[in-house]
């Protein structure tokens, strides 16, 4: 029998396994995403993955049957809304016998993100709690509309006012582990789901780390959010009601 070295630890004192995918899952909100989603679930390790869970959020497409047949469990929630969908995606998880150690969340039409899942990883190996991917490119900014990129920066200026933590974005793309996700106890149901979960960790002393991403458009059909100019004010006004909220419960007594 050949022997096994034992595993070496991170900065948290955690065992560092070589290969975190069987320990990992990948969590995908969808919503009409059938033209996007293959060539995601294609660029996946699915076979290596803990395992591979599309949120679908109430789609009127074959966004379902397209996330089965590309290896993925589809947990279905109707309530519309981002933070919704990454809600029951992650009771899934949770309530599986053998939950995994790690969440990344995913967008459904970014494959490029798909192949470089250690970009995020690697952070946690060595003793992140939450790996965020910065969306870049070449020659700037991963976002292509410019009132996108200048309400990103609002807010996460007046977030560093508040919360005293400069963030560089507010990427979908990023891992979590389990134990730190569930200290965060998230509840926001749409757009405010990433800014909380930044805040929060923020708050929960979490350790956070930055990586730069890289970002390329949509692989198909327009943005949900960015994509349009009026979604985007809505979405910039939850973004403050956010930060507002996160900001009076950070200060609020503790309860007895």
């Amino acid at each position: 029998m050949r022997h096994r070295s034992p595993p070496t630890r991170n900065d948290a004192g955690e065992p560092r396994h070589r290969d975190p995918l069987p320990r990992t899952a990948v969590l995908i909100p969808a919503l009409d995403e059938e033209q996007t989603l293959p060539a995601v679930l294609e660029a996946l390790p699915v076979r290596r993955l803990h395992s591979v869970v599309v949120a679908d959020n109430g789609s009127t497409d074959d966004t379902a049957a397209v996330a089965r047949a590309g290896g993925a469990a589809v947990v279905r929630e109707p309530r519309r809304g981002y933070g919704s969908a990454c809600l029951a995606g992650i009771r899934h998880l949770a309530a599986l016998p053998a939950p995994p150690a790690a969440i990344v969340f995913l967008d459904a039409d970014h494959p490029e993100n798909a192949e470089r899942l250690h970009l995020v990883l690697d952070p946690l190996a060595r003793g992140a709690d939450l790996a965020l991917g910065v969306r870049v490119r070449p020659g700037g900014t991963g976002n292509r509309h410019a009132h996108a990129r200048w309400g990103n920066r609002v807010v996460l200026f007046a977030a560093r006012l508040l919360f005293g933590r400069s963030f560089r974005d507010m990427a979908p793309f990023r891992a979590i582990r389990m134990g730190a996700l569930e200290r965060l106890a998230m509840d926001d149901r749409d757009w405010g789901w990433t800014l909380q979960m930044q805040v929060r960790a923020v708050r929960h002393g979490l350790a956070i780390s930055e990586v730069d991403a890289p970002h390329l458009p949509r692989s198909g059909g327009r943005s949900k959010i960015s994509g349009r100019l009026g979604m985007s004010v809505r979405v910039g006004t939850k973004m403050f009601y956010t930060l507002g909220r996160e900001r009076l419960r950070a200060v609020a007594p503790p309860t007895r």
